[in-house]
């Protein structure tokens, strides 16, 4: 018996040896990724992208410190720890590897705590970057007692930062991970609502994600997925954004030091970075909520060379409504929308990669009104990156951008109707980025836009109705612009941005331009000819520089000044008689008769990053000149105008204000607070004075409200559990009121204020939710999560308006509220492999 447990024992004995050593050996062959990089000039996100897509490993640093940094290497098949050694060779970066995570720093060791069991106690070992953290030497391995250690959380920290030294000013960057941490309503992880919570970013209204800033319009916005131009970037009247938050990288918005290479719009830049699919395996994700559901898949075409990404959203919204009571207007409304994403990228060779990427989506609306609203966005986007040598590169891209709406009523046979309404562009870019040193970067490159705008029709929906049909004459333009744009560093303590962007717009027949009378209104009555322009023939060009200069001075490692002054042009124009972006809006072009807006902006900031650059704080101040802004005559008409130059009024407008922030991005408690007063007040330009508005006087704009803070709370409790509270209050936005009362034809009638002279009650909303993440279990089908919440917790009737009804020979007042009550919701996601 002795002699059998003996002969158990030694076979024991060896099975656990050779079991021991497979592990040890398997684990050695999944840590040594074999990866070809070819890098020329690049930044370092370009060699994160690709040692992550071609390995397990995940990249940490901070981005601040490559600011100004470019790789240059050509390794095959190489571990990440070679390439690491290579592309940080001879500079002060170091990084360390633990695990399956490289954290990259600069001029700092990162100094941490693990575990090191020696004995059978702890032990703290300190780690040393520029080594192999997965395996760390243990002074006496043996009869070590195995215990599973979480490591909670790494902060890198270095001695300069984005905020303090990066020459940009007033640039807010946040990825998909922040943006899903942030409660909105219904539940629904939504991009455009979390950016209203930024500072110097406002919305009219609760259901309204079309966005202001810094004073300027809706339709000064330029808003880029992927480099395509979305025109309506909402679903269903703006209560949902139309972008599906699983294919979105992250999202960056400029409210100024907008680079040289934008153009087109007067206020911001909000830029879309659509991710790329993974190159190794297949994998997905899933939600599911009250309200819609999303479903997202990505993975390889070609191994290591050719991956996409798919995913999708759609709505079955309509239950909700017929909860609603039977006698309920509001039981017959229906809501209906869905959107597409599709990404295709392919690397060719080290020096060629290119990139497809494909947006549709799609709206059926009716909010129990005899009209349905459809509206509909299609994008399509190629691009191609060249590498030419180890300072020099260039993009390509191509594409074709269209939006349009098909409303229609069908009611009542002798009344249906079908209005329509569409805009197209076909666009192409070339952008050159050559660094000739560390200290210096030029971009240049041109951008040419060419328009196709069917600004609306009306036609009977069937034969049996009395609707006569009526088409405004097609516009066509075409947008070319050059640009140049150079970052330098004078001194260590001083960079310089300078930049110039000369665009040009010129019209293009078919069209009929009528001709006024210089220094009168314009009016039929002034009216002295027209001018007929045949198909393709162009007249009628506007052109200009756009100017950009900043400067960054650096006071100490933690503290900075900048200053910028930029100026832009716009050459189409948002025609609206709604407060917020509706189904109904147009798009006008530039002509002879509506001059292009052009704007100028000065800025001023500081900005200190605390408690080794965990903490941000800024403080920026601005001031904006305004021309050629159209506002509306009284009673104006707006769609299906022949003569849209008769109704709105050239205006010039003046927007001041400050903004603070003070963000925390680390630790179990992470967020930011937001502050910003400002105001936008609008002077009409009427030439003769007889239709200015409010006597020629400045008054405030619709959207003018000038105090908004907000507060955006992250605390995880565990790895698993966390909360998140949004708090966010604002002044309420302008509106003109009915001040007397007057009889006349025998009836009452109302004498209104001077426009926008009074406003809303002021805004006032909290949300709060809980997020619960799955097990942390590798090797599983899916890893899920749920969250829960409350949409306006405190119960809050905020107004959205105020409207007038005549009852019975009497004019009431009544106020409208969005989301008068608390709105709970629960979403659950799921990710798969």
């Amino acid at each position: 018996m002795i002699q059998f447990l003996s002969k158990m024992k030694h076979k024991l004995l060896l099975l656990v040896s050779c079991m021991l050593f497979s592990a040890l050996w398997l684990k050695g062959q999944t840590l040594i990724n074999k990866i070809n990089i070819k890098l020329q000039n690049q930044p370092i996100s370009e060699l994160v992208k690709q040692v992550e897509s071609q390995s397990h490993y995940h990249l940490y640093y901070d981005e601040s410190h490559f600011s100004a940094f470019t790789i240059s290497m050509d390794i095959k098949g190489g571990t990440v720890q070679e390439v690491m050694d290579k592309a940080f060779m001879g500079t002060d970066f170091k990084f360390a590897i633990f695990g399956k995570s490289v954290f990259i720093t600069k001029s700092v060791d990162i100094v941490t705590t693990l575990p090191a069991l020696v004995g059978g106690d702890p032990k703290d070992l300190k780690l040393i970057l520029g080594t192999d953290l997965s395996t760390p030497s243990l002074p006496n391995p043996v009869a070590a007692k195995v215990k599973s250690l979480a490591l909670n959380e790494v902060v890198i920290t270095g001695a300069k930062s984005t905020n303090v030294t990066g020459t940009q000013m007033g640039v807010e960057k946040l990825d998909i991970k922040t943006i899903k941490q942030v409660p909105t309503v219904f539940g629904e992880v939504d991009v455009l609502r979390v950016i209203l919570t930024l500072p110097g970013v406002k919305s009219v209204g609760e259901s309204s994600v079309g966005f202001n800033v810094r004073g300027g319009s809706t339709d000064q916005n330029l808003i880029l997925f992927d480099e395509a131009t979305i025109y309506n970037p909402t679903h269903f009247f703006g209560f949902f954004s139309a972008f599906s938050p699983d294919i979105i990288q992250d999202i960056k918005l400029f409210k100024n030091s907008i680079p040289a290479k934008y153009g087109g719009r007067l206020s911001s830049v909000l830029e879309m970075n659509v991710r790329e699919g993974n190159k190794k395996q297949f994998e997905g994700t899933a939600g599911i909520g009250l309200l819609t559901s999303r479903l997202n898949i990505e993975g390889p075409i070609f191994k290591d060379k050719t991956s996409f990404i798919i995913g999708g959203r759609t709505t079955y919204a309509n239950w909700i409504t017929k909860l609603l009571p039977k006698n309920s207007a509001y039981r017959r409304a229906e809501a209906s929308f869905y959107d597409l994403n599709v990404a295709i990228s392919h690397q060719q060779n080290e020096s060629n990669s290119f990139y497809i990427t494909g947006y549709l989506s799609n709206d059926r609306s009716s909010l129990a009104t005899d009209t349905t609203f459809q509206y509909s966005n299609r994008n399509l986007s190629l691009r191609w990156k060249h590498i030419f040598n180890e300072k020099f590169y260039s993009q390509i891209s191509t594409g074709l951008d269209e939006y349009n709406y098909d409303n229609f009523s069908n009611y009542q046979e002798e009344t249906d109707y079908r209005l329509t309404f569409s805009i197209k562009q076909t666009r192409f870019k070339t952008h050159f980025n050559y660094a000739p040193n560390r200290r210096m970067n030029i971009e240049f490159g041109t951008n040419t836009i060419l328009y196709h705008n069917k600004p609306g029709s009306l036609r009977p929906y069937n034969e049996k109705s009395f609707v006569v049909a009526d088409l405004l004459p097609k516009e066509q333009g075409i947008e070319n612009a050059v640009f140049a744009e150079q970052s330098y560093e004078l001194t260590p303590a001083i960079t310089l941005n300078t930049g110039l962007r000369y665009s040009l717009f010129t019209n293009l027949g078919p069209s009929t331009q009528r001709i006024y009378a210089d220094n009168l209104s314009k009016s039929d009555a002034n009216i002295e000819s027209t001018q007929e322009y045949g198909s393709g023939k162009a007249f009628n060009t506007y052109h200009g520089p756009e100017y950009r200069l900043g400067a960054t001075f650096l006071l100490n490692e933690n503290l900075s000044i900048k200053a910028s002054y930029n100026t832009q042009r716009q050459y189409i124009h948002m025609m609206s008689n709604t407060t917020s972006m509706s189904p109904t809006d147009i798009w006008k072009l530039s002509d002879l008769n509506i001059a292009p807006q052009t704007g100028e902006q000065f800025s001023l900031g500081i900005y200190k990053n605390l408690k080794s650059n965990s903490i941000e704080a800024s403080i920026e101040g601005y001031y904006k000149n305004i021309n050629n802004f159209l506002d509306y005559k009284s009673g104006a008409k707006l769609i299906l105008n022949h003569k849209l130059e008769q109704d709105v009024l050239p205006t010039r407008g003046k927007a001041y204000g400050i903004e603070f922030l003070l963000k925390k991005s680390v630790g179990q408690l992470n967020g930011w607070f937001s502050y910003t007063y400002s105001r936008i007040m609008l002077k009409t330009e009427d030439i003769q004075g007889s239709n200015s508005i409010n006597q020629g006087k400045f008054y405030p704009a619709n959207y003018d409200k000038p105090h908004d803070a907000t507060l955006i709370g992250n605390y995880r409790f565990s790895q698993r559990f966390s909360v998140s509270l949004n708090v966010t209050y604002s002044t309420g936005r302008p509106i003109t009121l009915p001040v007397g009362k007057y009889f006349s034809n025998g009836g009452q009638r109302l004498l209104y204020s001077e426009r926008n002279q009074y406003r809303i009650p002021d805004y006032f909303r909290s949300d709060i939710s809980l997020n619960i993440l799955g097990n942390h279990k590798i090797k599983q089908l899916t890893h899920n999560s749920w969250t829960i919440g409350v949409y306006n917790l405190t119960n809050r009737k905020n107004a959205f308006s105020t409207f007038f009804v005549s009852e019975n020979r009497v004019i009431n007042g009544y106020q409208l509220s969005i989301f008068g009550t608390a709105i709970p919701f629960v979403n659950y996601n799921i990710r798969f492999k």
